[in-house]
Order: C-alpha cells, then sequence, then structure tokens
C-alpha cells in the first residue's frame, strides 16, 4: 500500500509547490514573483518523476492519473497565469489582462482533458504539454522588465493556442527510471532546489532555452508539413522507396 503510494506523492508535491507558488505571485514583497517562478521549476522536476516513478513501481493508476491532471492544472495553469499577471500584466487593460489571464489556465484544461480520453500518438504528445507551457510563461514572467508587456500577452496567447493545437511533441515520459536510482531521487530533488535559489539569474534562463527549443521545434516540424514543398518531397521519397523495394 505503501509503495502503491509514493508516486502520489510527488504528484501532491508538485501541487503544494504551485499553490505557494500562487500565495507568493500575490505577495508584495520582493522578488516573491522570482520565487514563485522558480517553485514552478521545481515542480515539473516532481511532475516529470511521478509517472515514471509509477512504471518503475508497477504501481499506475487512474486515481494518480487524474490527480496528476488536477494538479497541473493548479501548478502549470493557474499558477504561471497568476505570475505572469501580477509581474508583467498590472498596468494593462483590466479587462484584457483578465482575459489573457483566464485563457491560459482554460487551453491548459482542456489539454489535459483530451489528453484524457483520446488515444494519442506513439511517442508523440498532441498539443503542447501544460508542463512545458506554463515552464515557459512562468519563466518569461522573471524577465517581465526587460521585454514589453505586449509581448508577455502575445506569448500567453500563442502558449495557450500550442495547448489546444493538433501540433505533435515528442514524448520523453517513457523513458524508464531503473529502481536502483531511486536513491537518487531525493539528492536531484534537493540538488534542484538549491541551485535554483543559489542561481536565480542563470537557471531560469537555461529552463527558459530548453523550453522554448522544445515549444518551437513542434512548430517547426508541423509548418513544414504544410508547405506543398515538403509534402511533394515526402511523396517522391516514398515513391522513390517503393520501387526500390519492388526491384530489389
Amino acid at each position: 500500500m505503501i509503495t502503491k503510494s509514493i508516486p502520489n506523492l510527488f504528484t501532491i508535491g508538485n501541487l503544494t509547490l504551485g499553490v505557494i507558488a500562487i500565495i507568493l505571485a500575490f505577495n508584495n514583497e520582493t522578488n516573491s514573483s522570482n520565487t514563485a517562478a522558480l517553485l514552478v521549476i521545481i515542480a515539473m522536476l516532481l511532475d516529470g518523476l511521478d509517472g515514471r516513478v509509477a512504471r518503475a513501481l508497477n504501481a499506475q493508476s487512474e486515481f494518480g492519473k487524474e490527480l496528476d491532471s488536477l494538479s497541473d492544472v493548479i501548478s502549470f495553469g493557474v499558477a504561471p497565469a497568476f505570475i505572469m499577471y501580477q509581474a508583467a500584466f498590472q498596468g494593462v487593460n483590466p479587462a484584457l489582462a483578465w482575459i489573457v489571464t483566464a485563457i491560459f489556465p482554460i487551453c491548459g484544461a482542456l489539454r489535459l482533458a483530451r489528453f484524457n480520453v483520446i488515444d494519442g500518438i506513439p511517442g508523440y504528445f498532441i498539443g503542447l504539454p501544460i508542463p512545458a507551457a506554463g515552464g515557459v510563461l512562468a519563466t518569461l514572467a522573471l524577465f517581465h522588465s526587460e521585454l514589453h508587456y505586449s509581448l508577455l500577452l502575445i506569448s500567453t496567447l500563442a502558449l495557450s493556442f500550442l495547448m489546444v493545437s493538433n501540433m505533435k511533441y515528442p514524448n520523453f515520459k517513457k523513458l524508464g527510471l531503473p529502481k536502483k536510482a531511486f536513491w537518487a531521487i531525493p539528492v536531484v530533488v534537493l540538488g534542484a532546489a538549491i541551485l535554483a535559489y543559489m542561481f536565480q539569474q542563470a537557471i531560469p534562463k537555461v529552463i527558459l532555452a530548453l523550453l522554448l527549443l522544445y515549444a518551437l521545434w513542434g512548430l517547426k516540424k508541423n509548418v513544414e508539413a504544410l508547405l506543398p514543398s515538403r509534402r511533394r518531397a515526402k511523396r517522391r521519397q516514398a515513391e522513390e522507396e517503393e520501387r526500390s523495394e519492388h526491384s530489389a
């Protein structure tokens, strides 16, 4: 029974960090928004571990799946949206700021609901995963003083669209976690928290760069697939392969 509950503890940890991030987002103390964004990044690490731990322990369940989705809505939907709102949208027209802020978690919830009920493509996610979208939004909020608010508004809407789009993104969740590596999990989480605290400027930039590459990779692949020349090249390649098989 205890073993079956271990993956859910990671999920609850993810949810706890998301709730604390929301509280900090509306705390007027210095650097509270920065700390909130860093908590979202750490929550991403926990979110990446819960599924791997569940598969390694053979503790997968529908309960864990639903708990994970509900936690993700809070930690990577509501929390990043509030962080961005508090950091960058205070001076924007209230109606516009409220609408854009609401759209992001709504699209995240739609993305998760679709993921839970529709079979995807093996090895791929359909639509940008909400942890990646939330991670990008939270880290973008850290640079609100360097970026114009209009760019941040557009970025929020773009990330919302990518979550509910039909674009394909690589799925790395199937990568296994050996049981022998379990002892290292607390060390990794603690190390990530310490690094995030010690390098509050550098770590978010690295995370943002990696997540943006992931988001743009899927966008690039799907745009290329829509190009007529690309489709013709693929068709010619398929025909050539078919002819070579017949000739052999």
